[in-house]
């Protein structure tokens, strides 16, 4: 069988930064070495001394598919996803009709079945009456619960402290938490007001400050203790909820933190030249709390780094700031903003692919994904650093046709991605229309 070899690529995997090659064949990494004798049937590409990782993996995206398709799809999102690096994800339940049933999750099984390019799992959301779906999810094809604990709408608010109790005692599988506390953000909005006056984008990281974070990211640390319970607290944005989670390897850990990438790039200086496009739950918050959050990944405090990928339309996030929802498009140039991070001393390469493919696979325990090891799928992706990225709104792969990164030219570029061993991107667009992704398989007991 022929194959297809990666020639002279600084390998990045497991630590270590080593020249090689790689050779692929079928789905499947068949050899990893410092040199490979190519066939004269084998396909070739020449990494040319690019970094070649393993594939990210986002453990949090908002791909809008059903309900929401005017926002996104499955199909688009994942395109500009490969066109990121991200070979994998795992997607909310914040859709129209809300992922709360077995059912749902099937539905959206289907969908992705015959549309996406990545591979793909997605969470069941708990609600305040469907405790016995989620005793009922299997702990082999599910990525997780997620958890709106005291800021979300409709179906999937989940405040009362049974219910909260019932579902970190019962869960089969990982719970994963979105923690702002309706209460704090209420008081904060009452104290706040000026009568005859409106809020601005300004005061959004003071509407939802660090202690509207703490207070539901400590209780959702004291449940998960209380019951043994998996959690992997997401998009972590404040120095002070940094005291919850102990600093080691993630394989030791059954209480995990996420930081997401635009909470490590902006900060709450941003929102005045860009108002509603960053405009996104948890708040981007003061620049302190941005170098806290990189220190925290360097001293192994927090785990994984996620996108939060939550397209809206232009019109619908230039309404007024109340009106205007939250979330933005990240997932096309999410891997790019932290080799910049790189490039600036903030995070070596070794701790980006850690944080990005080798954590989630570990933390989420991911079936053969996630690391360059001979048998594994291969999901890989090759970034230049000596070519750059230039972003505008028109070259986005986003449904919503707009990026908050619009002027920034980015230090690197993705010159390829590769989704169970076919390259779905050459750095210059997406290469395959036909689903190309498969679902995540869990390796748990």
């Amino acid at each position: 069988m022929s194959a297809l070899v990666i020639k002279n690529a600084r390998i990045v995997n497991e630590g270590k930064v080593v020249e090689g090659d790689v050779q692929i064949v079928g789905d499947r990494i068949d050899k990893v070495a410092s040199s490979i004798a190519v066939a004269d049937s084998d396909q070739v590409i020449d990494a040319k001394g690019a970094w070649l990782m393993p594939g990210m993996i986002d453990d949090q995206v908002h791909f809008r598919e059903p309900g929401l398709v005017h926002k996104g799809t499955i199909a688009t999102e994942s395109r500009a996803a490969v066109a990121g690096g991200i070979t994998s994800y795992m997607e909310m339940p914040n859709v129209k009709p809300s992922t709360t049933t077995l059912d749902a999750l099937a539905a959206k099984h289907a969908i992705a079945a015959q549309s996406s390019l990545a591979n793909y799992s997605f969470y069941l959301g708990a609600s305040p009456d469907n405790l016995e779906q989620i005793k009922q999810l299997d702990p082999s094809s599910v990525c997780g619960v997620k958890v709106f604990m005291g800021a979300s709408t409709g179906d999937l608010l989940v405040e009362e402290p049974a219910i909260l109790e019932a579902i970190f005692r019962e869960s089969p599988v990982l719970i994963a938490t979105h923690c702002e506390s309706g209460p704090v953000i209420a008081k904060n909005t009452e104290r706040l007001a000026l009568p005859g006056k409106d809020f601005t984008i300004d005061q959004h990281p003071l509407l939802r400050d660090d202690e509207a974070c703490y207070q539901s990211s400590s209780l959702a640390v004291s449940l998960a203790k209380r019951f043994g319970s998996q959690l992997n607290v997401l998009h972590i944005t404040t120095a002070k909820e940094l005291a919850l989670f102990d600093a080691g390897p993630v394989e030791n850990k059954s209480i995990t933190a996420e930081a997401c990438v635009h909470h490590l790039w902006f900060s709450q200086d941003d929102y005045a030249a860009l108002g509603n496009q960053i405009k996104c739950n948890p708040a981007i918050k003061r620049e302190q709390d941005r170098v806290a959050l990189l220190q925290a990944l360097r001293d192994q405090r927090i785990d994984i780094i996620a996108t939060d990928h939550a397209p809206h339309t232009w019109e619908e996030k230039g309404q007024p700031y109340l009106s205007a929802p939250a979330g933005l498009p990240l997932v096309q140039h999410a891997l790019l903003t932290l080799f910049d991070q790189v490039k600036r001393q903030e995070l070596t390469v070794a701790q980006v692919v850690e944080k990005v493919a080798h954590n989630p696979a570990l933390r989420y325990r991911v079936a053969e994904r996630g690391f360059i090891r001979e048998g594994y799928y291969a999901d890989l992706v090759l970034v230049d650093p000596n070519q750059t990225t230039p972003v505008t709104h028109d070259n986005t792969y986003y449904k919503c046709q707009w990026t908050p990164f619009n002027g920034v030219t980015f230090s690197a570029r993705v010159v390829a991605t590769l989704v169970n061993g076919q390259v779905v991107y050459d750095g210059e667009q997406p290469l395959q229309s036909a689903p190309i992704g498969e679902a995540l398989r869990f390796d748990r007991g």
